[in-house]
């Protein structure tokens, strides 16, 4: 693979497994060192999801890059400046801003917006729009001084268009103001030479989703079968998309929120 991002420094969310192990040793592949932070190092163990090493920091290095790993709840301030902070000093640069921790579902909850509970509405509002507003936040100083970077926000096919009955209600509405602050970023930071686009998934085959209770109502053979290309996401289709935005492939693209859903959604967006 073309290592179109070589010398680059990226931080990945939510990147101890899933998507966000997917997205990260993408970026390794093309080049860049890798930051992994995640509110538990080894969640990947926790669901079951094999890894080729140790941890996903020994896979970065497996690549031939550099990577450390953080812990971090995302939803605090603090944690969020200590994750650009920490980078900084390992790295002493920050040049990609992969924002992909969020959480669908709380403990104790119901998925529907009727039967959200007030502590799972602001859980799921902070794991998923707070702790993205805050690591742009923390980042946006450091590419406005450089005069250059790349943030990609993960939005969702929920943020897009409802799932059957309005399930997954506050991530859904969560992960559409991901898609506004994405836009709202694009315009503040587009003048300093930094773009911020977004990537709206639809249902990813994941280690996760294969553990999900069916009563979730997530990865139905009705929702397989509203999919133009009539399979889920695999993780190499998203990070494929990333790769695009990541690179100077997209290097004239800002603001756009691309719908990666197979055709679940065939509407403008």
């Amino acid at each position: 693979m073309h290592e179109q991002l070589s010398g680059k420094i990226a931080i990945v969310t939510g990147a101890a497994r899933g998507l966000g192990r997917a997205y990260a040793l993408r970026l390794a592949q093309l080049g860049a060192d890798v930051v992994i932070a995640d509110l538990n190092l080894q969640g990947a163990a926790r669901i079951g999801e094999a890894l080729t090493a140790e941890s996903v920091m020994a896979e970065v290095e497996a690549l031939g890059r550099r990577s450390i790993g953080i812990e971090a709840d995302l939803k605090d301030p603090a944690s969020a400046t200590r994750l650009v902070a920490e980078t900084l000093e390992t790295f002493g640069r920050l040049d990609i801003l992969v924002n992909n921790a969020g959480v669908a579902v709380a403990r104790g909850s119901g998925t529907f917006a009727s039967d959200t509970t007030p502590e799972a509405f602001d859980y799921l509002i902070g794991a998923n729009l707070k702790s993205a507003h805050l690591c742009c936040a923390a980042a946006a100083p450091v590419m406005k001084d450089q005069r250059s970077g790349v943030i990609v926000n993960i939005s969702s096919q929920t943020g897009i268009s409802l799932l059957e009955g309005g399930n997954l209600a506050v991530y859904g509405a969560a992960k559409a103001g991901v898609a506004y602050l994405t836009r709202t970023l694009a315009a503040e930071l587009g003048p300093f030479g930094v773009r911020v686009n977004a990537i709206a998934p639809g249902i990813v085959e994941t280690e996760r989703l294969k553990r999900l209770d069916p009563a979730m109502g997530v990865g139905t053979d009705k929702q397989l079968q509203a999919i133009a290309l009539r399979r889920f996401a695999t993780t190499d289709d998203l990070a494929n998309v990333l790769e695009f935005l990541a690179t100077d492939l997209s290097s004239y693209v800002t603001g756009q929120i691309i719908s990666t859903c197979g055709g679940a959604v065939l509407h403008p967006h």
